[in-house]
């Protein structure tokens, strides 16, 4: 069956190596942990189609690698994306401190625009905290980020992170704060949209898609 959906969204996953940027991806796309999980080596894509408001979204997802040898190619990636999960651990300040830089880049080379939410992942090994709830969502309100603390393990928070970003690109493009139509803004209009831009005045569109998420 020929999938339709209103929109399509770009999405990054950025941060640090070894935070589980792959296994968050892993559980959201195949809902279940990545047990073997090597370092990524450049980038990951995978997609799903979801519904947020009323709208069939498909988030079409690039995981990055975080290593900085792979720097150099991720970087090419970030170019129109819509949105991104900023992605540190929980059990490492290391990971933390090196936010700020993971940060400039996706608002440098994706857009200024970008949707991003910060997510401590590793929650379940809160046991071996080395960064305060408090703390993280201190550095997100001050850089204007959503935040949630994720477990790529448990499942916990994992899919509402990429549904709250894509749910205020939803919310940014109704207000006209986002264009669909600018060139590098990480949204495409989907099959069902176009379908309805074209249609006359007053009609209503046949057969509404359901969700597969």
């Amino acid at each position: 069956v020929r999938e339709t959906h209103d929109f399509l969204f770009k999405f990054l996953v950025i941060g640090s190596a070894g935070t589980g940027k792959s296994c968050l991806l892993h559980q959201f796309i195949e809902n279940k942990f990545k047990q073997d999980s090597n370092h990524t080596i450049g980038v990951e894509f995978g997609s799903r189609v979801v519904n947020v408001g009323g709208k069939t979204v498909k988030l079409q997802i690039w995981d990055t690698a975080g290593q900085e040898r792979f720097r150099s190619v991720t970087r090419s990636y970030y170019r129109g994306a819509a949105g991104a999960l900023l992605v540190y651990d929980i059990t490492s300040r290391e990971t933390y401190n090196a936010l700020t830089n993971w940060l400039t880049d996706a608002r440098t080379l994706a857009s200024p625009n970008i949707v991003i939410i910060l997510c401590g992942n590793k929650k379940d090994l809160d046991a071996d905290r080395e960064v305060t709830f408090l703390e993280a969502s201190r550095f997100a309100q001050e850089n204007e980020l959503m935040f949630l603390e994720t477990s790529a393990l448990t499942g916990e928070n994992v899919e509402e992170g990429f549904l709250k970003c894509a749910r205020t690109i939803l919310n940014k493009i109704d207000s006209g704060e986002l264009d669909p139509e600018r060139m590098g803004s990480g949204i495409q209009y989907g099959d069902a949209s176009l379908r309805q831009l074209r249609q006359p005045r007053g009609t209503t569109t046949q057969n509404k898609q359901q969700c597969n998420c």
